[in-house]
């Protein structure tokens, strides 16, 4: 590949680069007098007239042997998501008030944390439900034994005083500014009669509607993952917002793809500032400029241009203003296929010099249906683990969500079990073994037994407390993994192991789950500046042109 001469001068002093800050802040309330009730429940904030009005209430109590049916997990919005890591922010005013509900608890235990400096307050039912949902092995279960242990560790402070409102950050949540407030008497409520008063979602609208009435100087808003409760809390005029904190991307943002279109005036500009050297047979280049700040490190940048020599590469270091690229590999070429598969287009070969690095030990490979990610992954594993013997064996599991319902138990061990949802291996197992076109009938039935005997079938549900050792880790249909899965299995890898994590993210089958809160969009924004994690999202599909126009038109 014809590559641009290097030049004979140095590259001159940069300008130095505005960082500018994705941080979101909650917008700070308006600056207004607090009213003399607020010191009722609120008696940390100042009030000039300590005179207390008298409130009438009626009885709010809770009828515990009602059987109260609440989905903990409901669909969360379609909107894009915000970012988990926030700014503190000062306001001149007074704090919001936020009414959670317990779906948010038992979606995030730790979501309590997660409103700076900003109170929070639980309705007494809300408590009622957490005791109701803490019982079984789900995940659900779990968050709300979780969230009962921390409400109970924040009670538990020495000098708390409930009626006061606990500090947030007495468990060592240094960033949290706010207090956590308990209803500790009846409220007053009136909703429309439409509205059964027993139902817990109801009773939660009403405590909503109540605060906002005694408390006006201050902002009141529920916060839910419930869309129809959201919808009937603006019907009835009352403030409400769903938990974006789950959500790994900024509103508008898009995902990281993983690769950059170099401009095509990029050369013209560097070129009395780039330098070029060759080692180890591969050329490196070190550019700088304004397009350095939107890098990332093994983030991979092409330059196509007509009549101009094309350039592929990736960055291999990122210093300063400056950055250096170094030379791809090309895949697409026979004599450098890997177990007779060559790269059909860039993203693909940009997938395969990721695969094959053995500097690399995180790879997340996204794409519509029919891109080649399992394929891609299966070849570089095998030709690392039996002709290259970087790898002991490759490991393949993926989530067992189904697509329609749910076919019932399956028989035999977990590799039988798991034998109906590994069709996708089968598959490129098949394609792979047609690749060894030299070998008679007999030799490729040998190949294929040896090929199956160095593939081991996990299950995830066994996967806590496993460690991986000199392991090729092939993770499929990751999209509808949430973030704790996704960790959980990230984290077995053990000296010597790469993690493949594959997915199309628009096939999410997971309930709850979206683009914004899979873990595969967690795993691809948390690694993309991780020096030995690397990312591409395949482009254009090579399973058949039905299979492409069908993703496109469907």
């Amino acid at each position: 590949m014809p590559l641009p001469p290097a030049p004979n001068k140095r590259a001159s002093t940069l300008q130095a680069q505005v960082k500018v800050s994705t941080d979101k802040t909650f917008k700070p309330a308006d600056k207004k007098v607090i009213s003399a009730k607020e010191t009722e429940l609120f008696p940390s904030v100042p009030v000039k007239n300590k005179s207390l009005a008298h409130e009438s209430a009626t009885d709010f109590s809770v009828n515990t042997h009602q059987a109260l049916k609440l989905n903990p997990l409901s669909e969360s919005s379609v909107s894009q998501p915000k970012s988990k890591k926030k700014k503190k922010s000062s306001t001149s005013g007074p704090a919001k008030l936020f009414v959670l509900d317990t779906n948010v608890l038992m979606h995030d235990p730790m979501c309590l944390f997660r409103f700076e400096e900003h109170d929070i307050f639980l309705p007494m039912i809300v408590l009622e439900e957490l005791d109701s949902n803490k019982k079984g092995m789900t995940e659900v279960a779990r968050n709300a034994r979780q969230t009962s242990r921390t409400l109970d560790a924040l009670v538990g402070l020495k000098d708390s005083d409930i009626s006061q409102g606990i500090s947030l950050n007495g468990t060592g949540h240094s960033d949290v500014g706010g207090k956590l407030f308990f209803q500790t008497k009846p409220l007053e409520y009136s909703l429309p009669t439409s509205l059964p008063q027993g139902k817990a979602d109801n009773q939660i609208l009403g405590v909503v509607q109540a605060l906002g009435k005694l408390y006006q100087q201050r902002q009141v808003v529920l916060v839910s993952k419930d869309i129809n409760m959201r919808v009937k809390a603006r019907a009835l005029g009352l403030p409400a917002e769903d938990y974006q904190n789950d959500k790994t991307l900024e509103d508008g943002d898009l995902l990281y793809s993983g690769s950059l279109a170099l401009p095509i005036d990029f050369w013209s500009k560097q070129a009395k500032t780039v330098e070029s050297w060759q080692a180890s047979g591969n050329t490196f280049y070190r550019i700088g400029g304004p397009i350095v700040s939107h890098m990332h490190i093994n983030q991979f940048i092409y330059f196509e241009a007509p009549g101009e020599p094309s350039l592929y590469a990736r960055v291999t270091e990122i210093r300063g203003k400056t950055a250096v690229f170094k030379t791809l590999k090309d895949f697409g070429h026979l004599k450098n296929a890997a177990w007779g598969v060559t790269a059909r287009n860039r993203e693909q070969n940009f997938a395969l010099n990721m695969l094959m690095d053995p500097e690399i030990d995180f790879v997340t490979l996204t794409g519509t249906a029919g891109t080649g990610k399992t394929l891609l992954a299966l070849a570089s594993g095998l030709i690392q683990v039996l002709d290259e013997r970087r790898y002991s064996e490759i490991i393949m599991t993926r989530a067992t969500v189904s697509v329609g319902e749910d076919i019932g138990f399956l028989p035999g061990t977990e590799e039988e079990k798991m034998g109906p949802w590994m069709g996708a291996l089968d598959d490129n197992l098949e394609v792979l073994a047609k690749t060894d076109t030299s070998s008679g009938e007999w030799g490729r039935a040998a190949t294929n037994e040896l090929i199956r005997s160095k593939i081991k079938i996990k299950s995830l549900n066994f996967m806590r407390g496993r460690t991986f050792m000199n392991k090729f880790v092939i993770i499929d249909e990751a999209q509808n993994l949430t973030p704790k899965q996704m960790k959980t299995l990230i984290t077995r890898a053990g000296p010597g192991t790469k993690i493949i994590c594959m997915g199309n993210l628009a096939q999410i089958d997971t309930p709850y789950l979206t683009e914004g809160s899979s873990g595969l969009t967690f795993a691809v924004d948390r690694f993309k500046a991780w020096p030995h994690g690397g990312h591409i999202t395949l482009a254009r599909g090579e399973r058949s042109r039905l299979a492409d126009y069908a993703s496109d038109v469907l």
